[in-house]
């Protein structure tokens, strides 16, 4: 009997495991699919991918229902001011926007102020704009901010 709890238990755990994954994948797809008019138009205005665009959105919001996302309209993590203080008196790092669109226009304003940008712009390559975005110091860890980036532009058709 004792075998057969640490079996189920083990079957429970993977299931719960597996079916996160997938409800994380769902609600990327749903996020991407939310954002894509937006991303297309910023697209056509700044020459930066959509599909790099929304990656990196759906990455750092996680998918769109993170603190930062939900409380700062803050959907790729930049960081800045914000007027929000939690129960602990500690302020987030992040930047507070008033609306969803005004932190993707930054964050293209953001891409466009790189050295890369010029470069890369109009580019429809998303691996090298992602690889430009990593090496230019946009994330903390380059190497597994890149492979989540590429999981979602992979796992939604978009490479």
């Amino acid at each position: 009997m004792r075998s057969f709890n640490n079996i189920s238990k083990t079957a429970v755990l993977a299931l719960v495991l597996l079916l996160s994954a997938y409800s994380g994948s769902a609600q990327n797809r749903r996020y991407i699919a939310n954002h894509k008019l937006l991303a297309t138009i910023l697209s056509e205005a700044y020459g930066i991918p959509a599909s790099v665009i929304l990656a990196v959105a759906s990455i750092e919001s996680s998918g769109g229902v993170g603190p930062a996302a939900k409380v700062l309209n803050n959907h790729f993590g930049i960081v800045g001011k914000n007027n929000i203080v939690n129960r602990y008196g500690h302020q987030s790092r992040y930047k507070q926007y008033d609306n969803v669109y005004e932190s993707y226009i930054d964050f293209c304003e953001v891409i466009s102020r790189k050295r890369f940008y010029k470069k890369l712009k109009d580019n429809d390559d998303p691996a090298a704009w992602v690889k430009a975005i990593s090496n230019a110091g946009y994330s903390e860890e380059p190497e597994q901010w890149e492979r989540k980036v590429f999981g979602v532009l992979k796992r939604n058709k978009m490479l």
